[in-house]
């Protein structure tokens, strides 16, 4: 039986992608599979932390990258009337990986990620459904009837991944308890300079520049899993949920209009062990999905990526490339896994009484106990740990 490549990708996201690139220049045969019939990069901004940048600088890929992202010099936490509760000091956190934060907007990447590739090497409009393994090459099936025969499979198609369902019928996502509506705006009468989220008792609302003179803001609010009223929800109705939050959150849902908007729950999946499988690897949001709390989950694909080059790069098979993957990866990511849930957690308490004991803490608490978690984080080279 004829196999038709090396590594079949499936998933054309961040880290399938990134994957991809990481697989030519080490000319590697493989194949991406993506379910959109368009690459979009629906989800509007997400941040790149100095750990992300670091990954790209690995792959080399940050000179490029840096220039699409908006530089990121603080991100402070602040209550619904605009007071500070906690201003982590970014620059200090960084300084182990002598990078800076950015965010970027996800269609900016991909797109960008996209032109690195030969076209024929991404396939649009593939959904795979399951798979069947022997013992010389996986069998991929697609929802259009149609296959790949692979000998190393790559698990990269997001926190709802029909394969890693089948390899683990135990993973259901599982919902954070709020859902969340994004958009990317203009930003000419605003004028916006600096990324901050807001914690109150009607719910979270952050916002940060991108590059092209526009922002990008998101608002979490508590509630049942897909709630009826919530997919309803239009600009005015937000206005509303949010008229009584701080300059210049007003003006911003102001400035947006219906069709901006992107509503989704927040979803993550329980840490998972093992993430290597014989021939098989989940990794990105398929491997370690987590809530969005500390910016962290583009980022951790792109650890993934490095880290799997390196591997790739320096061990005796892909199989065992995999194993010592999963050893360098699994401890980092169930951290910011549960580390990222923990805080969601806390900065979506709606009751009045717990939410002014909070803030009153976060305001008196000492930088270093306030910071300890991205301190954690971003204090260690990843590429470093389990070596």
């Amino acid at each position: 039986m004829n196999i038709e490549t090396e590594f079949a990708i499936i998933g054309g996201g961040v880290a399938g992608l990134t994957a991809a690139i990481g697989l030519l220049q080490s000319s590697r045969k493989f194949l991406v599979f993506e379910q959109a019939k368009e690459l979009k990069g629906i989800g509007a901004g997400f941040g790149l932390a100095a750990n992300a940048i670091q990954a790209l600088n690995h792959l080399g890929l940050k000179d490029d990258v840096e220039k699409l992202g908006f530089y990121t010099h603080s991100y402070n936490i602040l209550d619904q009337n605009g007071h500070i509760l906690l201003a982590p000091d970014t620059k200090k956190l960084s300084e182990q990986y002598n990078q800076d934060n950015f965010t970027i907007h996800r269609a900016d990447l991909h797109l960008y990620l996209l032109n690195r590739l030969p076209a024929e090497k991404v396939q649009l409009g593939k959904r795979a459904i399951r798979f069947e393994e022997n013992t010389s090459f996986i069998t991929v099936f697609f929802d259009d009837d149609t296959q790949v025969k692979c000998k190393y499979l790559l698990i990269a198609d997001g926190v709802k991944s029909p394969l890693r369902q089948q390899l683990l019928p135990h993973t259901t996502p599982r919902y954070s308890g709020y859902t969340c509506w994004r958009a990317v705006i203009d930003n000419s009468s605003i004028q916006l300079d600096k990324g901050s989220e807001t914690w109150g008792t009607k719910g979270r609302f952050g916002m940060t520049p991108l590059v092209g003179n526009r922002i990008y803001w998101y608002a979490c609010v508590n509630s049942p899993a897909n709630n009826p009223i919530f997919r309803e929800y239009r600009v005015k109705d937000l206005a509303a949920h949010f008229k009584n939050y701080h300059a210049p959150i007003p003006k911003i849902l102001g400035e947006t209009k219906d069709e901006h908007l992107i509503w989704n729950d927040i979803i993550d999946i329980k840490p998972l062990a093992p993430l290597a499988y014989g021939n098989i690897l989940l990794w990105g949001d398929a491997g370690h999905a987590t809530t969005p709390n500390l910016g962290q989950g583009a980022c951790q694909a792109l650890e993934d990526v490095a880290v799997l080059m390196d591997e790739l790069n320096t061990s005796s098979s892909v199989q065992q490339a995999f194993r010592n993957f999963e050893k360098r990866r699994l401890k980092r990511t169930k951290y910011i896994t549960d580390t990222s849930k923990r805080v969601g957690d806390i900065a979506q308490w709606d009751n009045s009484f717990l939410v002014n004991v909070r803030n009153t803490v976060m305001k008196v608490l000492p930088a270093s106990v306030a910071q300890s978690s991205l301190a954690q984080l971003l204090s260690k080279d990843f590429m470093k740990i389990g070596k």
